[in-house]
């Protein structure tokens, strides 16, 4: 093995878990740098990982957080900008790659594995993706050997795409209004992605690619939204929303702490999110399908749920548009 300690900046989020406990099978040491380790104790059941609390943000600090290691995640990502010291948009994903590629330097570090995201690009719409973008071009020309990931929405249990959808519409009455319905995502199962990222760790083919990751299907947003309501059982009659009204829905949204949606989410939501490249395949993963694992986290939670559950591990997949 090339490579022996890995750190993970930005380790303890949804997605970092899940490459971390991949990691932790391939019997890598895993160095999660966190601000509160406390807060993470659900880690330590990874025997090889081991969390150190710092400042990513600060060259310094993150010099010495990172010493003895071989190679660098960084996961690091936000959906709503906030004024606060680190936590713009500009902060997390434009600047810190460049802090992040400085202390690898100083540490010997080659290797950096990075979390861009589909859709990114200098002219894109949304000031998150237009960060995205910048935060991929300084890993690539920071002279460190990288590789880059731009997943579509990722699901899996714990996620914050289809569980958060999946309270607001138990709470909802039968009518659920939606912003930016046509919206279109290739949602993508974390267990792939972090098997990607685990796979280009040991594979020098990959330095120097950028890999899209998305799930074998596209789909609109009403779409997605109708499956989980029905995964659950709930009859919800799924109402578009036009143009003004999703965008006063996206205002309201960035006042109310913990939902994603705001202005800047409503304009990435103008860019499909959806591969023109078949990041999976050139590693040699075959994607998991939506209706494969959804309904083992949603599906216990009604009759009808469990009755897709039951299709599901049977090898009978239920599609948004149907099932066959």
């Amino acid at each position: 093995m090339r490579y022996q300690t890995i750190a993970l900046i930005g380790g303890t989020g949804f997605i970092g878990r899940q490459i971390a406990a991949e990691l932790g099978r391939r019997r890598y040491r895993i160095r999660v740098l966190t601000r509160r380790r406390e807060r993470n104790r659900h880690l330590l059941v990874i025997p090889t990982l081991e969390q150190v609390e710092t400042d990513v943000h600060s060259s310094s600090a993150l010099s010495a957080a990172l010493a003895g290691c071989d190679a660098v995640v960084n996961l690091v990502g936000i959906l709503k900008g906030r004024d606060h010291a680190g936590e713009s948009f500009q902060d997390a994903h434009a600047r810190l790659p460049s802090v992040v590629a400085e202390a690898a330097r100083f540490n010997r570090i080659e290797r950096l594995l990075h979390m861009s995201a589909l859709a990114a690009a200098p002219d894109a719409p949304s000031e998150y993706l237009r960060s995205k973008a910048a935060g991929e071009e300084a890993a690539f020309a920071s002279g460190l050997a990288v590789t880059s990931f731009r997943p579509s929405v990722v699901f899996g249990p714990e996620d914050s795409f289809v569980n958060l959808f999946a309270s607001l519409l138990r709470m909802s009455p039968l009518v659920f209004p939606l912003a930016c319905p046509d919206a279109r995502f290739a949602p993508v199962y974390v267990g792939d992605v972090a098997r990607a990222f685990a796979d280009c760790l040991e594979n020098d083919a990959s330095i120097g690619e950028r890999y899209e990751l998305c799930g074998p299907r596209s789909y609109t947003l009403r779409e997605l939204v109708e499956y989980i309501a029905r995964v659950q059982g709930l009859k919800r009659i799924v109402v578009p929303l036009p143009d003004l009204l999703a965008r006063l829905q996206a205002r309201v949204a960035e006042l109310v702490p913990g939902l994603p949606l705001s202005m800047d989410s409503y304009r990435s939501m103008q860019v499909p999110s959806v591969c023109t490249d078949d990041g999976l395949g050139r590693l040699g993963i075959r994607p998991s399908s939506l209706e494969s694992v959804v309904p083992g986290y949603l599906g216990g939670r009604s009759a009808r749920g469990r009755y897709v559950k039951l299709r599901s591990s049977a090898g009978r997949e239920t599609f948004p548009g149907g099932s066959y």
